[in-house]
């Protein structure tokens, strides 16, 4: 089988909130590219990337890349990553390259699957056919109180048993404002939901460590603090989860799979998060959930949960999926969410089709 084709189409996905119908802000956008990779034998591997706002040079990047897959054989997944790397010059590891690959790797992953007749998850490891997942989105900084609690009440009716807020607030609030965020929302959805919270890298390890005591002395109970501080320090993040008996998760901001060497080495984590376009495709979101199952550590996904909950599935150590769905009005269909369980499909390859109603409708 031979890679004759392909075709990468720039999007503007609506950044929605479907799942509580508050949205941070009505109307805004996310930049996304979407891939089609076309075999000599009629099979198609889709995948899509995103991240930034430089849309014009994200397309260039995946369309320049996957042009350089033609003629390759799409089952002979590492050499093809192996090309593109020699042949990007120093335009990698990390940045615009590495979205790109994602793209490219997970579409050959989806050929590969439909090839062998057999869905992604079950190829890269099957560990199990239903995974838990945590609504996120709903429950954002640029909320109200008051908002985030009907946002909080509106994911329990719809059975989630795990949800995600963020502190780090606008403004300059205090340290009892952050508190008593996450305090409203723990009031609403009460002890048994797995609340975690998301600081987007806003806070110094000071901070971190000062508030997330306070957190744990009003006794919010979370189940992670996420990004504390600035990704890539690693011993600033490591006196934070040493500090503090709350978990610490982290990995969605760095680049390919050395960063994780060096964040789990430094005991940075006690939850390492692997988003798949930073990481750069499945291929490389599995060896870094092997290298922290090595260190008895849980893995998590970060957004696209219709492609991550196949890895998130595979390995013994996934965690739970991010229910962030960004990028789900992109098919026609998506995993079932039964219990605040996620279903995985029986389908092979990623078990998704693009809806192109919504890729007409989003183009860029």
């Amino acid at each position: 089988m031979k890679i004759t084709g392909y075709e990468a189409i720039a999007l503007k996905v609506l950044e929605d909130d479907p799942l509580a119908n508050m949205p941070e802000e009505a109307g805004r956008t996310r930049p996304a590219v979407a891939l089609r990779l076309r075999t000599d034998q009629g099979i198609e591997g889709i995948g899509v990337t995103l991240y930034g706002r430089m849309m014009k040079t994200l397309h260039t990047a995946v369309d320049e890349l996957a042009a350089l897959t033609v003629g390759e054989d799409p089952m002979r997944i590492e050499a093809i990553a192996a090309k593109l790397r020699n042949n990007s010059g120093d335009a990698g590891p990390g940045g615009i390259f590495t979205l790109a690959l994602s793209a490219i790797d997970t579409a050959l992953w989806d050929i590969k699957g439909k090839a062998l007749n057999q869905p992604l998850w079950k190829l890269l490891g099957g560990h199990r056919d239903r995974v838990p997942t945590y609504a996120s989105g709903s429950l954002r900084r640029g909320l109200t109180d008051k908002q985030a609690q009907q946002a909080a009440e509106t994911l329990l009716r719809k059975g989630f048993k795990e949800m995600k807020t963020q502190m780090g607030l606008p403004g300059d609030p205090t340290p009892a404002d952050e508190v008593r965020r996450v305090k409203v929302i723990r009031d609403v959805i009460g002890p048994d939901i797995k609340l975690m919270c998301d600081i987007n890298q806003r806070w110094r390890p000071e901070q971190a460590i000062d508030i997330g005591h306070r957190v744990e002395e009003a006794g919010v109970g979370l189940f992670w603090l996420e990004d504390v501080t600035a990704a890539d320090d690693y011993q600033g993040l490591a006196r934070v989860t040493a500090a503090l008996k709350t978990p610490v998760a982290g990995g969605e901001y760095v680049w390919g799979i050395q960063p994780f060497r060096q964040m789990i080495q430094a005991h940075s984590v006690d939850i390492v998060m692997i988003d798949l376009a930073r990481v750069g495709g499945p291929t490389q979101w599995m060896k870094v959930a092997g290298m922290a199952e090595a260190f008895n550590l849980p893995v998590v996904s970060h957004v696209m949960p219709e492609t991550l909950v196949h890895m998130v599935a595979a390995c013994p150590n996934g965690l739970t999926v991010e229910y962030m769905p960004w990028m789900v009005a992109l098919y026609q269909e998506t995993p079932a969410i039964e219990n605040g369980q996620m279903v995985l499909s029986q389908k092979p390859g990623l078990g998704l089709t693009f809806d192109e109603a919504a890729i007409k409708k989003f183009r860029a």
